[in-house]
């Protein structure tokens, strides 16, 4: 185990880097390689959370009077500092998550550019003002922070997804407690370290690592929080919507179960490419990726021949690798699960059609590697067609008609994206309305969302209160206050 090497990283709270309070430590693991500690982190305490907190909300008063225009330069100058380190932070990137460094280096940045999209977005962001019959009245709408935020989120996309929660919070005249997940520790602290870098002042923004099992309760439940924006499983989700106060906001971005329907008259090329690109792209751990494919019986057969064919092509290895799809699972604990769900879908009777190994010969023993797998014959009451599994993972389900199609991909707790493959122009339509998701495609795969749209879930995929990105990102970070004046 390489931890000689491996440097140590700490908290952020009221501007100083410190240790945890409980001297102890934790290490990051690269998953292609898990003999190798990318980085140890602090392993902190609820005293530790409830220092950033505090510290949060000492700074708030100053850092929501300050300028938009100049929260705006530091969100700026912040962006720059990822740009300049942009080919040293994917590759940190890759080594502690190991997606492919292209990937790496477009999350960099994209992340880079959602902090310049909201220094813009932010300062046009205001209220209104509203006509009434008293001419010696004026009657206005003022949008104000909300105070201290805490900020939790996942190991799959750990620079982009706080990029976008973090960015909005800041501009809009809040101050935040960030926790990132402890898989993928050290490219949110390169996040931090870019704001710091830009002059954010002390308390603003506070970094604190550990285990959700031992500080989670206390980033939610502190009468300073205003409002606790998280993403990651519905579980987690529920257990954060139940401990908030009354008077606390939650932005619930969870679990996703997503369908991809292939209609009669598809492109059968392009539904199995979308199908590969859905499923596979970042080896299936995207909360978007898709997860069940819904395909008419008459094309069943052709489809599932050249899914097979797409999916043989995928090279697997490392993300340092050239040409490689199918990367290592992040973590034994996501290995062990998607290895679990390819035995449930088994005993269940679904048909295995390929792939769905553990690779563990040569440099593969050193990684959580396992091939895409394909499994047809499957029925919509089968837990591989109604959990989440997050892995490379996609169900084919049989069906005849349109209709069945439709009650078979909202026949399951979630709602977060779902997409067509079809030619014509009034099923697509019709599908973008039955459709229970809250990110609908066409022709499309089920991953990926514009930075200024909106994104979110229905059902167990999301609280449904406030949507995140785009313009619609900012509204969780605000509340309005209605002002009458008399003269």
């Amino acid at each position: 185990m390489l931890v000689a090497k491996a440097e140590l990283y700490k908290n952020l709270i009221n501007g100083q880097w410190e240790d945890s309070s409980s001297e102890k430590t934790f290490v990051s693991f690269n998953p292609a390689n898990k003999e190798e500690v990318v980085g140890v982190f602090q392993a902190s305490t609820k005293e530790d959370v409830k220092r950033a907190i505090e510290s949060a909300d000492a700074a708030f008063d100053s850092w929501a009077s300050t300028a938009p225009s100049k929260r705006a330069a530091i969100l700026n100058k912040a962006a720059q500092y990822l740009i300049d380190h942009a080919d040293q932070f994917a590759e940190e990137l890759t080594r502690e998550e190991g997606k492919p460094i292209g990937a790496s280096r477009g999350e960099v940045l994209r992340s880079a550019q959602t902090l310049k999209y909201y220094a813009v977005e932010g300062q046009s962001h205001s209220g209104e003002t509203f006509p009434q019959d008293d001419q010696e009245m004026d009657v206005s709408s003022r949008l104000e922070p909300l105070g201290v935020i805490t900020v939790i989120t996942p190991w799959n996309f750990p620079l982009s997804i706080p990029a976008r929660k973090i960015a909005p919070a800041l501009i809009t005249g809040n101050t935040v407690v960030f926790k990132p997940s402890s898989e993928t520790p050290l490219v949110a602290y390169r996040l931090v370290e870019a704001l710091v870098h830009a002059g954010l002042p002390h308390g603003v923004l506070n970094f604190v690592t550990g285990h959700s099992s031992e500080i989670g309760d206390s980033l939610v439940d502190h009468p300073a929080v205003k409002a606790v924006t998280f993403t990651g499983s519905t579980g987690a989700g529920e257990r954060i919507h139940r401990n908030v106060s009354f008077d606390t906001r939650t932005q619930m971005e969870l679990g996703g179960k997503n369908p991809l329907i292939v209609m009669e008259d598809a492109d059968i090329e392009l539904a199995a490419k979308l199908t590969v690109n859905g499923g596979y792209n970042l080896t299936g751990q995207a909360c978007t990726g898709t997860s069940r494919v819904i395909v008419m019986k008459e094309v069943k057969e052709k489809f599932l021949n050249a899914l097979v064919e797409k999916t043989k092509t995928l090279k697997m290895g490392s993300g340092f690798e050239e040409g490689v799809t199918i990367c290592p699972l992040a973590s034994e604990k996501q290995l062990k699960n998607v290895l679990n769900y390819i035995e449930i879908g088994k005993q269940e009777g679904a048909t295995l059609l390929y792939g769905g190994e553990h690779a563990v010969e040569g440099d593969f023993s050193k990684g959580y590697y396992v091939s895409p797998a394909i499994f047809s014959d499957v029925t919509p009451s089968m837990r591989i067609a109604q959990e989440e599994i997050f892995g490379p993972v996609i169900a084919v389900i049989e069906v005849e008609s349109y209709k069945e199609a439709l009650d078979i991909a909202n026949g399951v707790e979630f709602g977060l994206s779902a997409s067509i493959v079809t030619n014509d122009l009034k099923t697509a339509h019709r599908f973008t309305k039955d459709i229970k998701a809250g990110t609908v495609k066409v022709n499309r795969t089920t991953t990926g969302n514009l930075m200024n749209a909106p994104f979110g879930g229905i059902k167990k995929s999301s609280t449904s209160t406030f949507r995140e990105s785009g313009r619609a990102g900012l509204d969780f970070f605000t509340q309005i206050k209605t002002i009458y004046i008399g003269y």
